[in-house]
């Protein structure tokens, strides 16, 4: 079973994607790990020298070197020495196979990606060898470990660091940009054309106008409590249509309640569409 993950290298002044191993493994651990790994190099600046990002299943190992870092995600049962020496090893082999020149002077992500065969070729060799004839010397990484231990990152600060960086704290799971609704229904498009009706009708009546209006931006878009915010939506819509009963007959009445009940159902039915796999690098 493979130990070490996957690998990548990254320019540390702008983050700049310069290579990584290409595979083919779909976990959601794993791919939940390769976002924090990608945020993580965007903020290496405030990291410099070794870092580790700890989680249950995987840890996230990085080390910078000559405005460039090594990145890579572990089983979390790997020893943090093994995966500090392979980091060693992938940044002796890097420097070697291309000029630094050129490396601070790529605009274009993964220009050196033809550099993923010798990180698998690396990988195998800390992966699959009991004894792997190792060129990075573990008793020199290990001395350097306990004198200097490599500075422990918290999940919890990246989020909001990054957040911060991009002059915004990061929406997690109400932020419409990262969750997309499955496609729109005959039905979902029904409730929304019968909303506008209705808002027509109450044109005169601004909050009723507002109340289907809210009705069809819950129905159109994801946002947090999306529940409660339709439930508010669907009472307020009731108890201002009580306060119109001597002014609408009963007919009218159920004809409001009835598509504001239709579009709380197709509101809360509506789920979100499945995200595809970020397989690969």
């Amino acid at each position: 079973m493979s130990m070490i993950l996957f690998a990548y290298v990254v320019r540390v002044t702008d983050g700049l994607p310069l290579s990584a191993s290409t595979d083919f493994e779909c976990s959601r651990e794993l791919q939940e790990c390769k976002k924090q790994l990608k945020v993580v190099s965007k903020m290496l600046g405030q990291f410099p020298g070794r870092g580790t990002v700890k989680s249950n299943q995987l840890h996230i190992h990085f080390t910078s070197s000559q405005g460039i870092a090594y990145m890579t995600i572990c089983c979390s049962y790997y020893p943090t020495t093994m995966a500090f020496c392979f980091l060693e090893e992938l940044g002796m082999e890097f420097i070697s196979s291309f000029e630094i020149a050129k490396i601070h002077t790529v605009s274009r992500p993964y220009a050196f990606l033809e550099f993923d065969s010798v990180i698998q070729k690396i990988k195998r060799h800390y992966n699959y060898s009991n004894r792997p004839l190792l060129k990075i010397s573990v008793t020199n990484i290990q001395r350097e470990l306990k004198v200097t231990p490599p500075r422990r990152v918290n999940v919890d600060d990246i989020v909001v660091s990054n957040g911060a960086l991009n002059g915004h704290l990061l929406l997690q799971s109400s932020s419409a940009p990262i969750y997309r609704l499955e496609p729109v229904s005959a039905v979902g498009i029904l409730s929304v054309i019968l909303n506008i009706m209705c808002g027509a009708l109450n044109l005169i009546r601004g909050v009723h106008l507002i109340e289907h209006n809210f009705q069809c931006y819950l129905y159109l878009f994801f946002v947090s409590t999306r529940m409660v915010k339709t439930a508010g939506a669907f009472i307020l819509i009731c108890i201002c249509n009580s306060y119109l009963f001597g002014l609408r007959n009963v007919w009218q009445i159920l004809f409001h309640l009835g598509v504001a009940f239709l579009s709380t159902h197709q509101i809360l039915s509506r789920k979100l569409a499945e995200k595809q796999p970020d397989c690969g690098v």
